[in-house]
């Protein structure tokens, strides 16, 4: 697991400095006692597809919103996955300055972990502490990330959303459409039970025939999705199964029992893969869903072949 050090594209002063050079995930989150012994057990033995080259992940995790718990376990797992299996290399940052263009190039794919709100702009309260110039630099900044971000997916590399990143920058619509829609609520709670299934069709596909077909039935929240989100625009994987649901919770809002859970999608010369499941820990150590990453992951840094349909 490689760190790097935080660098200041622009000059900043005062709070807005303190952001950018203040990690958004405290040194002390720690998945909780025992992880790292079932997220060992549950691992993958090898890779989905042999790497072609060495690789370089990103696993991003900033938050400007609600931060889930289980971060510090998705680093863990995501970062043992790569090592145990020799797929990726896990560079565990959230440091901005990686998204600048020359420092992104050195990535095959980027994870955004539960990322939440608009995870490049400074908060309100730093804005307020600067000057008009400053607040330029800073707008400019933003746009710099959002823009080498775009052109490093459209250019052939990979993109992959877990769990919030769909409830992650809203007034960005470009990122939206590549991610395939935003998060609309979780009448799921993190302590429903829930049934996901597999697409029809999509049985054998490499990114879902770890699952051999058959449901997963598991307490998780479940999010459903507004526009863009429409699921004939995507290859769907996986969704949750409204016969083996309880569909009687309030908060539902969609009424065409169509709640996405997984799905994967071309993006310019690119690769996006999405998966909505890792709000509970034991995501994280759920051998099929490690799997489920794994072939996300290869796929988006283009070492899984699979043929995605949209």
């Amino acid at each position: 697991m490689t760190k790097m050090k935080p660098t200041i594209l622009f000059p900043l002063a005062g709070a807005a400095a303190a952001f950018l050079l203040a990690s958004a995930a405290p040194d002390a989150e720690q998945a909780p006692p025992g992880s790292a012994e079932k997220i060992a057990a549950a691992l993958p033995t090898e890779a989905a597809a042999k790497p072609t080259k060495a690789r370089k992940v990103l696993v991003f995790s900033r938050t400007a919103g609600f931060r889930h718990a289980s971060i510090a376990t998705g680093k863990l797992a995501l970062t043992e996955l790569g090592r145990k299996t020799g797929a990726f290399e896990a560079v565990i940052s959230d440091d901005l300055a990686n998204f600048e263009p020359d420092r992104i190039a050195a990535f095959d794919a980027i994870v955004f972990l539960s990322t939440t709100q608009d995870v490049f702009s400074l908060p309100q309260q730093a804005l307020q502490g600067l000057n008009e110039e400053q607040r330029k630099d800073a707008e400019s900044r933003v746009e710099l990330l959002r823009k080498s971000l775009m052109d490093f997916v459209k250019g052939g590399k990979g993109f992959v959303g877990i769990h919030a990143a769909t409830d992650t920058f809203y007034n960005w619509s470009e990122y939206g459409e590549m991610v395939g829609g935003y998060f609309d609520g979780h009448p799921w709670t993190a302590d429903r039970q829930v049934s996901i299934k597999v697409e029809p069709g999509q049985e054998r596909h490499p990114l879902a025939s770890m699952f051999d077909g058959k449901n997963l039935d598991f307490k998780e929240e479940i999010y459903q999705f507004k526009a863009p989100y429409d699921s004939k625009k995507v290859h769907m994987l996986l969704r949750l199964d409204p016969e083996k649901t309880d569909m009687k919770l309030g908060g539902i809002k969609r009424t065409d029992k169509d709640f996405g859970v997984s799905w994967a999608r071309s993006w310019g010369e690119g690769r996006m893969f999405y998966c909505s499941l890792g709000h509970n820990h034991d995501m994280y150590w759920h051998p099929l869903v490690l799997r489920h990453y794994l072939a996300g992951i290869q796929w988006a840094i283009g070492d899984l072949e699979a043929k995605v349909s949209r």
